[in-house]
């Protein structure tokens, strides 16, 4: 395992404070004011974003809604002894559970005839705990009668090749369907008991469901993790074997969220399908796909000059790993309108001293609450000229019904102002302060010069930024670190330095180490726990295949050569608080332990470049648990027993900016970094950096 593969391994926000609500696509928001689009990919685009809300009817109308459930990988993973129970430890309940159990209570009230899964069950497909998680969650509305599709995400199948064009590798047909856990927990067996099931294809990893609802007949065709030509061509036959119901095609992978975090983008997988299996077969009408991180809508024209709506959404990367985000979607075919809600039947259920302001059981935003406008009977004339209303059933809008009932004695938690610096000196003192080191005071974009200091404001630790090119590094310049007035709004920091030319194949880095005497280096914290805090911005240009795995701060040396390691990586430091592949940030340390040790991680959700977040690590000294916070909120991924920080020896370097592997400088910062502090003790919210003085 290399360290490109590392991450895989591991895994196999109306004002500033109005905004906090919603700005990571951890579902938090940034304390720079902006708005979720800003920081997280979202959704939007298409006809379905913002439409005019529907006056409330005076008459009852012919409607049902369909429950969907994207992502629920980490929700699986999470609530497993593995990984410390964490839902149930810190909340008393589950989110997957929840969800499932919201809807069989509510089915019959808001005629919800069927639910579909988008895919990735669990997270680690090699992991039966998660899929015991998985199957109790699922086993509620088959015990309740409530009929539900499901396919196979990348994270259920065990080789989970991404698309690129070549159809001979990495398809159903490829796959030993005997070693795949997901045909095991949620084989063919299982989905006939489904009272709407039709069928499956001969891998066993797609089927399709026929359900009736206010008098018409609707096919889900669910199509499991990269679908092979004959997936498709059986695909195609169940729509020729049935020509006249509207399909809801649902795959995991489909439409994507562009850069901006808001506007749909194409797949080249979707446009495969779109090509193969959509364009020319006009029973579809409508799309379902998760896998990509937040939500888009984008409506395309077939080859019979018909809409196509296609809708992606993935809350895996919102706080808690989602928090019990779902979907409903109403089918008003009186009024001719499909109506989307977002909502967490998740969020109410946490206790009340848990809530914080990213507790938000109905998601408001455009992208998140639309409606889209389509004449069924019309749309639907040329496969299916009898396709009808059916009888009026339904007293009002499902939608805003399904709404009152989660909101119904639950009271978002009130958002704590936060206060903005009155001078630079506006953030509380601590004497427990090990090193704080605050970028700033050179003239906007001058070089920070090779060997200029940093002070430290603790006093005994500068930083020094190195001489260019050392330990590999080529073509750098002094002009690859400036100065800058740009800071997070919370930072008593009147600037940043900003970290310029990164690039890891060359490598070209430029960064600051403390000196090799510095009493930081010896320290590993193991009887006081620690306090991390770091305001950062990635660049708005960072690209992954210069910028992935790039490294906010680090302590230099081998893991590998610490006595009793017996982890991955081992030409990777003990200490590495970087940029993941996918914009998370990592936490990964080896804790100061005598015996055998492995590196222990905090994950952040994907956050958005161009944006200032402030980060806090907050380990324990009693109970030596790692929690990562990112704009105020705890990170759902985090570690249990971590003892303290591993260092190599008294004299193995904290580096800021850059990093090593194998002995060489690699993983260079691309963005700012404003200030970084090391507390030797576990703070509180009151005691950052975030934080006014007293």
């Amino acid at each position: 395992m290399n360290k490109r593969d590392r991450y895989k391994s591991l895994t196999t926000s109306n004002g500033a404070d109005g905004q906090r609500r919603t700005l990571l696509k951890m579902g938090l928001t940034s304390a720079s004011g902006l708005s979720l689009g800003g920081l997280l990919a979202g959704c939007g685009g298409g006809n379905g974003s913002a439409a005019p809300a529907v006056a409330p009817q005076s008459t009852q109308i012919s409607s049902f809604a369909l429950a969907v459930l994207p992502d629920t990988q980490f929700y699986s993973r999470y609530a497993t002894s593995a990984e410390s129970n964490q839902y149930e430890r810190h909340y008393g309940n589950e989110p997957f559970a929840a969800q499932t159990n919201w809807v069989v209570r509510n089915a019959a009230a808001l005629n919800i005839p069927f639910l579909i899964h988008l895919g990735d069950v669990v997270d680690q497909v090699g992991k039966p705990e998660q899929w015991k998680v998985a199957d109790t969650a699922m086993q509620v509305l088959e015990v309740n009668k409530l009929p539900y599709s499901i396919l196979a995400g990348n994270h259920d199948v065990v080789n989970d090749l991404d698309y690129n064009g070549d159809q001979s590798k990495g398809t159903d047909v490829q796959r030993v369907l005997a070693n795949e856990p997901y045909l095991q927990w949620f084989g063919t067996r299982r989905a006939q008991r489904q009272a709407t099931f039709g069928g499956r294809d001969n891998t066993g990893f797609h089927e399709y469901h026929i359900f009736t609802a206010q008098e018409q007949k609707f096919m889900v065709l669910s199509l499991s993790w990269r679908i092979s030509d004959a997936g498709i061509s059986w695909a195609r036959k169940v729509m020729t074997d049935n020509p006249t119901l509207p399909v809801i095609l649902v795959n995991h992978q489909l439409l994507n969220i562009a850069p901006d975090a808001v506007a749909p983008l194409e797949t080249d997988y979707g446009k495969m399908l779109w090509e193969k299996l959509i364009r020319d077969n006009d029973q579809i009408f409508m799309t379902l796909n998760g896998h990509h991180h937040g939500a888009a809508h984008l409506t395309k024209t077939n080859n019979f000059v018909n809409a196509v709506e296609e809708m992606v959404v993935d809350y895996q990367m919102a706080y808690q790993g989602g928090n019990g985000l779902m979907r409903l979607y109403e089918f008003d075919l009186t009024n001719n309108l499909i109506k989307v809600l977002s909502f967490s039947p998740w969020v109410p259920m946490k206790p009340a001293n848990t809530l914080n302001a990213f507790d938000r059981a109905v998601l408001t935003e455009p992208k998140e609450a639309f409606t889209i406008s389509i004449n069924f009977a019309k749309r639907f004339a040329r496969f299916n000229a009898a396709f009808g209303i059916g009888k009026a059933t339904v007293a009002s809008s499902l939608v805003d019904q399904a709404r009152a009932l989660v909101l119904k004695g639950y009271t978002e938690p009130a958002v704590v102002a936060q206060v903005t610096p009155k001078d630079s000196d506006d953030y509380p003192k601590l004497a427990s302060t090990v090193a704080h080191w605050r970028f700033f005071g050179g003239a906007e974009g001058v070089a920070v010069a090779p060997g200029e200091r940093i002070n430290d404001v603790a006093g005994a630790n500068p930083l020094t930024r190195d001489a260019l090119n050392k330990g590999g590094i080529v073509d750098a310049e002094a002009g690859d670190i400036v100065w800058s007035k740009d800071r997070h709004r919370l930072s008593s920091a009147p600037g940043s330095v900003s970290f310029i030319n990164t690039d890891k194949n060359k490598p070209r880095l430029s960064y600051f180490v403390t000196d090799p005497t510095a009493s930081i280096n010896a320290q590993t914290f193991a009887q006081t726990g620690y306090t991390i805090e770091a305001f950062v911005k990635i660049n708005q240009a960072w690209d992954k295949s210069r910028h992935a795995w790039m490294n906010i701060m680090t302590r230099d040396g081998k893991r590998g050569d610490l006595a009793g390691f017996n982890g991955g990586d081992l030409e990777s430091p003990p200490l590495l608080f970087a940029i993941s592949s996918l914009r998370e940030v990592q936490w990964e340390v080896v804790p100061e332990v005598t015996g055998t040790r492995d590196a222990l991680a905090s994950w952040s959700g994907e956050i958005i470049a161009g944006t200032w977040v402030h980060i806090a690590i907050v380990n324990d000294p009693v109970t030596h648990d790692t929690v990562m916070y990112v704009e105020g909120a705890p990170v759902l991924r985090n570690s249990s027993s971590v003892v303290g920080l591993a260092t190599l020896s008294a004299t193995s370097q904290w580096v800021v900016g850059g990093g090593s592997w194998d002995g060489a400088r690699a993983d260079g910062f691309f963005g700012n970094i404003g200030e970084v502090r090391v507390v030797a003790a576990a703070l509180t919210p009151t005691q950052w950096l975030t934080a006014r003085r007293v």
